[in-house]
């Protein structure tokens, strides 16, 4: 079989590199501008690499219905990883990408293409147009996973853009982001105030370290008007290879105490994180 070989091109946000994973023979790294991006096993689009991905992959997992079809919005494209685990664990579902970068959605179709008769349905548009175009009611799922750069744009951050993600989903239906953030966690603190103000309920998904203010790091917010299934997503991610833990209920509230919701006139983006955070060798 012919080696893989590292592509490289300009794409809008910067310089974009696939890299082949000399330990899975289809397996694909996408970096743009030094920062890891998407990690995709062309035969395997189940195996997730990145821990932020299966932290989000265990919330698809704990959806109602285990295995049944979904409706999903992903805001933010990449190399389509969790779009990819979603048509293959939940077979029939139908899945629409918004992705702002043309270039780069030209070069995964290039060379990592979606088999045929995926229900993945790719837009190049900005994420918060996209998102207020949906017809309300519509989609079972909301996934965020939109940076520009290494910082969540400030207009996907706001008490407008949260009400927005609400208003398109169904009744049950849950809205999940991977944000980016460190000690003393204003960004973070300000989000789930912010997102307080459109959902009932949230939990936030993080590696113990991030949240002790060990390290900058992810963490995965779950939104929903009904109950979440915290416990499932607490023993999900408890064995995970880098565990997390799941905060919810009164440690949630002590942990957004004196945060203030943001509106769009006061929007910042996420922070930027220190040198050498994503970066790669």
């Amino acid at each position: 079989m012919t080696e893989s070989i590292p592509v490289s091109r300009a794409v809008d946000g910067g310089l974009a590199k696939l890299m082949p994973d000399v330990d899975r023979e289809r397996a694909w790294l996408l970096t743009v501008d030094g920062a890891p991006q998407s990690y995709v096993d062309l035969d395997d689009p189940a195996y997730l690499e990145f821990e932020y991905a299966r932290r989000l992959a265990y919330v698809i997992d704990a959806l109602p219905g285990p295995g049944r079809p979904l409706d999903v919005l992903h805001l933010g494209g990449g190399a389509l990883s969790l779009p990819r685990y979603t048509a293959v664990t939940r077979p029939g579902s139908r899945q629409r990408v918004i992705e702002a970068d043309r270039r780069l959605i030209e070069l995964v179709e290039e060379v990592l293409p979606l088999p045929p008769g995926s229900g993945i349905e790719v837009c190049p548009a900005d994420a918060r147009t996209a998102l207020e175009e949906t017809p309300p009611g519509s989609v079972d799922l909301v996934v965020a996973d939109v940076f520009g750069g290494s910082r969540v744009p400030a207009h996907l951050t706001s008490v407008e853009y949260a009400r927005a993600a609400a208003r398109v989903l169904r009744p049950g239906g849950v809205y999940v982001a991977n944000l980016a953030d460190g000690a003393p966690f204003t960004f973070l603190r300000s989000q789930l105030a912010t997102f307080g103000t459109a959902f009932a309920e949230l939990c936030l998904v993080a590696e113990p370290g991030v949240l002790r203010g060990r390290r900058f790091g992810n963490a995965v917010l779950v939104a929903a008007q009904r109950e979440l299934p915290v416990d499932e997503l607490a023993r999900r991610t408890a064995a995970d290879a880098f565990p997390a833990r799941v905060e919810h209920g009164p440690r949630l509230e002590r942990f957004t105490q004196g945060a203030a919701p943001v509106v769009d006139a006061a929007a910042v983006p996420s922070p930027p994180p220190p040198d050498g955070a994503f970066g790669i060798g």
